[in-house]
């Protein structure tokens, strides 16, 4: 099967692949938003498993899918060598820092609300963080395919297509975690899921931004890989790990971290 969605995206312009890909993405979060209409709560250690595993997977695909291969492309030796994958990790990180400061927005606990002051529904100020963090993995599908837009050799249709499956996998529970406590607020099954769904729109849109810009400018692609990698672990550090963090549960966000880090390892080794 994986074979034959390899082909599919090989036959595929790049840039129309990025977007693809994303919207498959977001396919996925959409179904995890669906299981509202089944359930009006969940579990919280099953929130918190489900948002540790979508942390590492996060982590797991900064590194092998984004760090390593912005590095493996990179000019010259030693501390040369390195200074792409320093400089873009760091403003990917500084960059939604920034809009972390300014974009209100509202925690997945719906207790906890950053950036400007603003009258706007908790519901929105909720859809707005999760589309917020939605933005470095649209990215980071976005400027792989765009490598292989460029012709680089380092740049593979495979490794961008199994950062694709990575980040729908992860987006699965982000659906729920988005979709659940709107319902749990009173929202119809319809609202929720809507808004639900709503948070992973940004991601074809950043992925087919990504891909044009390193299309037209190749050389960035190693800071870009570095500098999507630098905002997926700000994402996990500032907002999902503090998130399982909250109850008694620390164990099996810890377990389900160590599970999503192993899934996306092993299928950018094996399949990438």
């Amino acid at each position: 099967m994986f074979e034959s969605i390899l082909n599919f995206f090989e036959s595929t312009p790049p840039i129309l692949g990025a977007l693809y890909a994303t919207l498959f993405t977001w396919g996925l979060t959409a179904f995890g938003a669906s299981f509202v209409f089944l359930f009006k709560t969940m579990n919280r250690s099953v929130l918190d498993g489900m948002l540790g595993f979508t942390g590492g997977v996060m982590v797991a695909a900064s590194f092998w899918s984004l760090l390593a291969p912005g590095i493996d492309m990179s000019p010259g030796t030693g501390f040369i060598k390195v200074i792409p994958a320093a400089v873009g990790f760091t403003f990917g990180a500084l960059f939604i820092f920034g809009l972390d400061k300014v974009l209100p927005h509202l925690h997945i606990n719906f207790k906890e609300s950053e950036g400007i002051k603003t009258p706007w529904h908790r519901t929105t100020l909720m859809v707005l963080a999760i589309t917020l963090h939605n933005i470095p993995e649209g990215l980071a599908v976005g400027v792989l395919f765009g490598g292989v837009a460029a012709g680089l050799p380092e740049a593979s249709i495979a490794g961008a297509v199994v950062l694709a499956i990575g980040i729908g996998i992860q987006n699965f529970p982000e659906g729920i975690a988005v979709s659940m406590p709107m319902r749990r607020l009173g929202l119809s099954r319809r609202k929720s899921f809507f808004y639900g769904q709503a948070s992973a729109i940004v991601e074809p849109i950043a992925a087919v931004i990504g891909a044009f810009a390193v299309t037209f400018f190749t050389p960035i692609l190693p800071y870009a890989l570095a500098f999507a990698a630098g905002a997926m672990i700000f994402v996990v550090v500032e907002e999902v790990i503090p998130e399982t963090q909250q109850d008694k549960y620390t164990d099996i966000a810890a377990l389900g971290f160590i599970g999503g880090f192993v899934v996306m390892m092993t299928l950018d080794v094996a399949l990438g």
